[in-house]
């Protein structure tokens, strides 16, 4: 299977991150999978922006306390928007910042059409966030992303809890990622995901190991690597 090409936070090398601009670019270049972080605004609105607290200027914007029209201003789309605006031909991975933004972001997707909370990907740090989440996501995939100094040990026991908890992939940094850590998370059809692979090097690295996704802010390279590579397989 071809791994995912996430754009993190969107074509963010070309493009300001986390914007339509950006996630709209992303596809274009040929992503397969758009990535961001999803938070509530003061109104209720699923939003994607990579932290709670963010600057513009001199000014510190809080998105809790800032309606969804005020953060487009500031660049910020809500997440409907960007359905709206791109459709649902797509994987999102969304790091699911604050808990209580998770049922509304499903009902969006669901709002999107058919097949979109089929192709989300539901990331936290929190496997008992996941496991609470679990009954509610539906087709929702759920990913557990953590660093591996902060996976229990053994990792055999922690791939099994993860299968049990219908968890889909693990997502660790592509320097904590070995052939044999690949392997034993396949061996429980859970899925391993690599962030922050920025490199051609770094990235037929993690692709030669059996990697399932990669995340990546300069798409092009890594959209042209993953396909070479995908040819040189065959």
């Amino acid at each position: 299977m071809t791994p995912i090409t996430f754009a993190h936070r969107g074509a963010r090398a070309v493009e300001p991150e986390n914007t339509l601009a950006a996630f709209r670019r992303a596809l274009e270049l040929g992503a397969r999978g758009l990535e961001s972080d999803a938070w509530l605004s003061s109104d209720d609105e699923v939003v994607l922006v990579h932290d709670g607290v963010f600057r513009r200027g001199l000014r510190r914007i809080h998105v809790e306390r800032s309606p969804a029209d005020r953060l487009a201003r500031y660049g910020v789309p809500r997440l409907a928007d960007v359905y709206a605006e791109l459709g649902t031909d797509f994987e999102w991975s969304i790091d699911v910042k604050d808990r209580a933004v998770a049922r509304p972001l499903l009902a969006v997707a669901d709002a999107a059409g058919p097949d979109a909370r089929d192709r989300l990907w539901l990331c936290s740090g929190s496997l008992r966030f996941l496991r609470e989440l679990g009954p509610t996501a539906g087709g929702a995939q759920l990913v557990h992303s953590r660093s591996r100094q902060h996976l229990p040990e053994p990792l055999e026991r922690h791939a099994a809890d993860l299968a049990a908890s219908g968890v889909a992939a693990v997502n660790l940094h592509h320097r904590e990622w070995t052939t044999g850590l690949v392997t034993l998370f396949h061996r429980f059809d859970v899925r391993a995901f690599a962030w922050d692979v920025q490199e051609v090097r770094h990235i037929r690295t993690v692709l030669d190991m059996g990697i399932d996704a990669i995340y990546c802010d300069h798409v092009d390279r890594m959209v042209a690597t993953v396909a070479e590579f995908t040819r040189d397989e065959r």
